[in-house]
This record gives structure tokens, sequence and C-alpha cells, in this order.
């Protein structure tokens, strides 16, 4: 973002300019940047107000003597182990996200209610990649990506300046020599009305922020004179849709936070708050009947209610079910699970039955020379003859790191540039294994079940011992010490002090 800022600086008609870059042996960074039709370069800034967008500045395609160009699409779990991964020996990285970081999502309900601190589980880019604020050739650009012209090899993109009213946004394009989609997905709302108005998702941290502020606001407002006795247990009255993992998580953390910190400091409406979780089907179907029945049983003791229908309208105080009950809440709380995103379906690829871009058993999207698509975003083509991955983040991990191995095996075979791989022979495609699942119901419990499938012998159990598991599973699967350190803190502080109530 800084170097595209500063070129607005460099006028399109200057060749001293040019010149003085050549001179002061800068000339090879500056040439990187340059307009689609021109080898000058032009202002961004200048574009976006008064200049034929069909011009625009961006990352030319790599030269001889430079190393192959390698573009990333997402900061999520897929997107994030490849750059780990990647051999910055052999390849220039430039990531294009609209965050500079990646969320710890298994540790996310955590930080709506206090348990932890936004900032243990956010963990930035140049940490898990420091070649991209380091190497003269890779880049982090907080931008989206429009448009794939697969042909020419480049992707278009436009910035995100975050809501600013003095910065318009501009476009700009970027040269690659191998291409990973991994934008992951966005919520599903199955086309019900009013869910994007009034629902808060829980896939990112200002996600977390937004249920944080809103719950306690909720708090404040239902313990201030003239509120209506209705209009307070509406207030206090948390709704969430989807019996998930994510959706069941949530649950137990605030039914925690009701029971030992509500109670303590607001003593006035710890009657009144409640939870509600509503599924249409059975929660946490993944799990087996003993481990669902445990977590239900749990939830009950905990005070949440389990509802068992689907919702068919969402309105700004309530939302109607299908038999027409009507459900009113002061916290709304999607958690219904994923599906292909605007850009995905926009993309002129092909796709598996799920709408996702459809891939081969290499990753590769194989109608496009020299594209790859990994995480929530990719999914097996019919014609492979593999069932469709979950979307969970330790499908876009392993996905992630098998195609980091695998670009760096192509990068020693000199097949690093774009369409110089075509003979070379990619070796053991991927192959997933589920090395189980984990999910904490509050109280000090959690469901544990290392099985491959819930039909599979193995190991599954569920109480106390099961909750110190996932914490130490989780607490080793975070990325950085740093954030290891803090996470181990704030479980601490959070056990001897209570969770912050601060409404910031």
């Amino acid at each position: 973002m800084f170097l595209i800022k500063n070129l607005s600086r460099i006028s399109p008609t200057s060749s001293s300019i040019v010149t003085r870059f050549r001179n002061s042996g800068s000339f090879t960074l500056a040439s990187r940047f340059c307009t689609a039709q021109e080898t000058q370069i032009q202002s961004p800034a200048k574009f976006s107000n008064d200049v034929d967008q069909s011009q625009y500045s961006g990352l030319a395609p790599t030269r001889e003597g430079e190393k192959p160009r390698v573009v990333v699409l997402g900061s999520g779990w897929a997107g994030c182990r490849l750059m780990k991964g990647i051999d910055t020996n052999l390849y220039d990285v430039v990531c294009v996200s609209p965050r500079n970081h990646m969320v710890f999502t298994p540790l996310l309900a955590s930080t709506c209610v206090g348990t932890l601190e936004f900032r243990s589980v956010a963990e930035p880019i140049s940490r898990i990649q420091p070649a991209i604020s380091r190497e003269p050739g890779s880049y982090f650009f907080l931008a989206n990506c429009s448009r794939l012209d697969a042909e020419a090899h480049e992707v278009h993109c436009e910035t995100l300046t975050d809501g600013l009213n003095t910065l318009k946004p501009w476009k700009f394009k970027i040269a690659y020599d191998k291409l990973v989609v991994a934008s992951g997905a966005e919520a599903s709302t199955f086309g019900i009305h009013g869910v994007m108005e009034n629902a808060i998702f829980l896939r990112e941290v200002h996600h977390a922020q937004e249920i944080r502020r809103k719950l306690l606001l909720n708090l404040m407002l239902s313990d201030t004179p003239g509120i209506s006795k209705e209009e307070k247990k509406r207030l206090l009255h948390c709704v969430v849709v989807g019996g998930g993992p994510t959706g069941v998580e949530f649950s137990g953390e605030l039914s925690d936070f009701i029971m030992k910190d509500v109670r303590q400091r607001y003593s006035h409406v710890k009657d009144d708050i409640h939870v509600t979780l509503i599924e249409a089907r059975d929660i946490l179907s993944s799990f087996d009947d003993r481990l669902r029945r445990y977590a239900i049983k749990q939830l009950n003791k905990s005070g949440v209610r389990f509802v068992r229908g689907i919702v068919k309208d969402v309105q700004s105080q309530k939302l109607i079910l299908d038999d027409g009950t009507e459900v009113p809440y002061g916290l709304l709380v999607w958690s219904t699970g994923v599906g292909p995103s605007h850009f995905v379906r926009s993309l002129g690829l092909p796709k598996d039955p799920t709408g996702r871009i459809g891939i081969d058993e290499w990753m590769r999207v194989p109608s496009v020379q020299d594209v790859f698509a990994i995480g929530d975003c990719s999914g097996y083509l019919e014609t492979t003859g593999k069932p469709t991955l979950p979307a969970l983040a330790q499908v876009a991990e392993r996905e992630g790191k098998y195609l980091a191995n695998l670009l760096n095996e192509i990068g020693k075979a000199n097949g690093g540039r774009a369409n110089s791989a075509k003979e070379i022979e990619l070796g053991a495609p991927f192959v997933y294994k589920h090395l189980g699942s984990m999910a904490t119901i509050g109280r000090y419990k959690a469901l544990v079940d290392l099985r491959e499938s819930k039909d599979a012998k193995g190991i599954s159990m569920t109480g106390f011992v099961s909750w110190f598991i996932w914490r130490s599973a989780y607490l080793t699967r975070v990325v950085s010490w740093r954030n290891r350190f803090y996470v181990a803190i704030n479980w601490f502080t959070t056990f001897v002090f209570g969770r912050d109530i601060s409404r910031i």
C-alpha cells in the first residue's frame, strides 16, 4: 500500500524520473509497477478520479533474472499455511487480502465474551511470512480481487480504504507466474430475508467485536430506569442460529459468561438473561449420538435452551420460525455454515457440485494454466470421483501445506515461471485424512472425537479431561509463540479475575 501511494508522486510523462531510478540502481523495483498498455508508471490516485480505468497501474510480469511470482488471494488458514511453507529463495510472494492478518477461528468465540482479547487470535501476515515485509519483490496489498484474466496471467484488484470518505479506492493489476486462490467462503444465509441486515456472523475479528459491544450495551441498557419488562427481556435474549461447532461453542462461552460474570456484576438482570440455540436438525451433526446427547445435556444445565426449527424471516427485533413462532431477540448470531463467495461465483472457472472452484487431485484448476485453488473456496471436480471435503480449518491448513511443497518442487524443477510447468511430474496427489473433531460446551466441559469418522473405531471422550485436551491442543496450534503467550495469560487472568466487561 505504501509503495502504491508513493507512486502517485511520479509523473507518467517524466522519463527523467525513470532515468534516476536506473542510475540509482532501483530501476528493477520501479519497473515492476507499470500500466497495462505502457511501460511507464501511472498514479493510482489520479486514476481513481479522472483516468480511464482500463489503463491502471500494477505489477508487471516478471523478467529474466527475477524470481517467479506467486500471487495468493486470501489470508485464511489455507493461504497463510501456503505462504509459511513457500520457499522464498525460489519465489516472490504477493498476498492480496482485505485483512492483514490471519484469524485463529477456533478461539474466536472466546473473544466475544472477554475470555480472550482480540489480538490473541489475530496473527499478522508479516510474521507468518517475513519475506513479505523484507524482500524487494514480495508484497502485501490491502485490497480485494475483482477479476481474473487467466489468459494474460493477471488479476485485477481494488484497494480497500475501509470507508474513508477522503480516500477513493483505486484499481491495479498484478501479473502472476503462479496464482493461488485461497479467498475462503462467506456465511450462508439461504436467501432468508433480513439475515444480512439484522444478524451478526462469527467469522472475523470485527464480528466478535460487534457481538461483544452489543452484548454489553444490552446488559447496560436493560438496567436503566424507564425500560419496560418486555423490552428488558428482549434485550437480554441472545439467539444463536446454527448448531455446528461454532454455534455450540459460542453458546457455551456465552452461558459461562452469564453464570460466572453477569450474575456477579449485573445482579439486577441475572434472572432475565438467557440463550436460545436454534437448529433445523441435530446439533453437532459431525459427532456421534452419544457425544451429541452429552452436549445437549450440558448446555441445558448451563441455561441454553435448544429449539428445533427453520428460520423463515428475520426482522429487526424478532425472527419467525417455519411453524409461525416468533422469537424476540436482543442479540442474533448467525452460524449456519458457509458457501461460495460472490467473487468465486463470478469467476469463469469450472465449479464443483456445491459451486466452489473445481480442482483436481493436485489442487490445480484444470481448465487454465498456473492457477490453483485451496481452502473453503475450492472443491473436487466430479471427474475426480472424490467427495467435496468439509470446510474445516484442518482441511484448509493441510491443503496449504501440500501446495507449498508442490510449488517448491515445481520451482526446483525450473517450472516456476508462467506456462513452464506443463511437462513437470507433480508427484503424489493430495490425500486428506481426518484427524478428529473437538468442541467446547462451557463449564470446563468439551467433546473430543479422534476418529476418522463418527462410525469408525477410535477414541472419543467428554468432560473435564476433554476440555483440557481441547485447550492444550489449540494452544499448541496457535501460530506464533507471541500469541501462545497472549492466550495463556488471558486464560490465566480470566480464571483468577473474571472476564473483562469493559465496553470499548
